[in-house]
């Protein structure tokens, strides 16, 4: 790996460590973020329902719910991501490599947009539908937004490529050891698991454009729509939340 890529990623988990630190000494904030990452991923689950009861794209469906928008804590997998950045050059092909740059990079954005949105947001009792709205729309950040989004199709994109290249899948089973030795468990877990999944997926096109399609138009709708009309009976983007 390129010593620019390696200060890149570094550069990425410097962000989450502070955006992590910021929050920390501000527990209301950090209350607050954490109210909007269950939020979102209830949205999430909300607007792909669809696709986690499919036969074919429910595994895909939670993979994403659950590694890229999730409230979960990855902290530990950061930490190893930090450690161990000169490391995955000699222990991952370069293809992985890319795919850990993007999620690292995606990472710092999201946790960005969140912090951003959780010192915007007027909670009250619990976030919904009107002051998410308001919150969304007073952060802006509108080709952030896109990015996230590129970011997004991205790694699902390297994934289903890597379905291509059954090489990589024994690479990645032979890497185990290693990997362990290295301290790099948390992402051997989440490059082992998206391959299986995309992997069972027999082909992600249909998946990756409906996600594009519907979150970019979440995205539009969420800078256009008016909070203050949105109610939980109303037809809006965030469908049946509350």
């Amino acid at each position: 790996m390129e010593d620019s890529n390696a200060k890149a990623i570094l550069g990425y988990l410097q962000v989450v460590d502070s955006e992590r630190r910021d929050r920390a000494a501000n527990p209301a904030l950090s209350a607050r973020v954490e109210a909007i990452k269950a939020y979102q991923q209830q949205r999430f689950a909300n607007c792909y329902a669809d696709l986690l009861a499919s036969s074919r794209y429910q595994y895909a469906a939670r993979f994403f719910l659950e590694e890229l928008y999730g409230p979960g804590d990855f902290s530990r997998r950061d930490a190893q991501f930090a450690r161990v950045v000169p490391a995955l050059a000699r222990l991952f092909p370069r293809e992985v490599v890319r795919t850990v740059a993007h999620l690292a990079e995606l990472h710092a954005l999201s946790e960005r947009l969140d912090s951003q949105m959780g010192r915007l947001i007027d909670v009250g009792h619990s976030v919904n539908r009107r002051n998410y709205a308001k919150a969304w729309q007073a952060c802006g950040m509108a080709k952030e937004r896109q990015q996230q989004i590129e970011l997004t199709i991205a790694i699902g994109q390297a994934l289903e490529a890597y379905t291509r290249k059954p090489f990589l899948r024994q690479a990645l089973r032979m890497m185990r050891g290693p990997a362990s030795a290295a301290g790099m468990q948390e992402l051997q877990h989440f490059l082992e698991s998206g391959f299986d999944t995309f992997r069972e997926m027999r082909g992600a096109e249909e998946f990756l454009s409906t996600v594009r399609s519907r979150e970019e138009a979440l995205a539009r709708a969420l800078f256009e729509c008016a909070p203050d009309d949105l109610c939980p009976a109303g037809d809006d983007p965030l469908g049946k939340l509350p």
